[in-house]
């Protein structure tokens, strides 16, 4: 796996953010939240994870570098909100009126559930594999491989054969 490595100004800049935002919901909740921990180790398509019982904020560095301000403004107030919901009104969905309520009103920032960044630099590599409708499978490099390795065989839903790779 290739670390990323994120520039300074842009780790400066998350942190103002988060600092930013912390400070605004602990004065209008009256509380005394501490600064969560940040992670530049998100993989993959998510933007950034919140981890509850650590007190941490994973984000995922490329979709940082690409997206600069805008990942800032939209990731950092979104993850700290689920934070901030967990320690304040303990278990509830994920975003639910609770997390809404929290990214409106307390953080005053859009309630988006998903982020709409281009994913095409951290999308993993599929394989295509066929079975007997002729339906196109993808399989990721962790199922291709345990294919290739004879670990494993994967089925159709439909027509429950095994699937075959497609040479290309």
């Amino acid at each position: 796996m290739k670390t990323v490595r994120v520039p300074i100004a842009l780790v400066q800049s998350v942190m103002r953010t988060l600092r930013e935002k912390l400070q605004q919901a602990n004065k209008y909740l009256n509380t005394d939240y501490p600064e969560p921990t940040l992670q530049y180790n998100q993989r993959g398509t998510i933007a950034g994870s919140a981890y509850y019982a650590n007190w941490e904020i994973r984000l995922n560095p490329t979709l940082l570098i690409e997206n600069k301000q805008n990942f800032i403004e939209e990731v950092i107030p979104h993850e700290l909100a689920h934070l901030l919901v967990s320690r304040h009104f303990g278990r509830v969905a994920p975003h639910g009126k609770e997390w809404k309520w929290m990214m409106e009103t307390v953080l005053q920032v859009s309630a988006k559930r998903t982020h709409h960044f281009d994913i095409s630099n951290v999308t993993a590599k599929t394989f295509s594999y066929a079975c007997r409708c002729q339906e196109i499978h993808q399989l990721t490099l962790r199922r291709h491989n345990k294919v290739q390795r004879g670990e494993t065989q994967y089925r159709c839903r439909h027509c429950q054969a095994i699937l075959q790779l497609i040479k290309e």
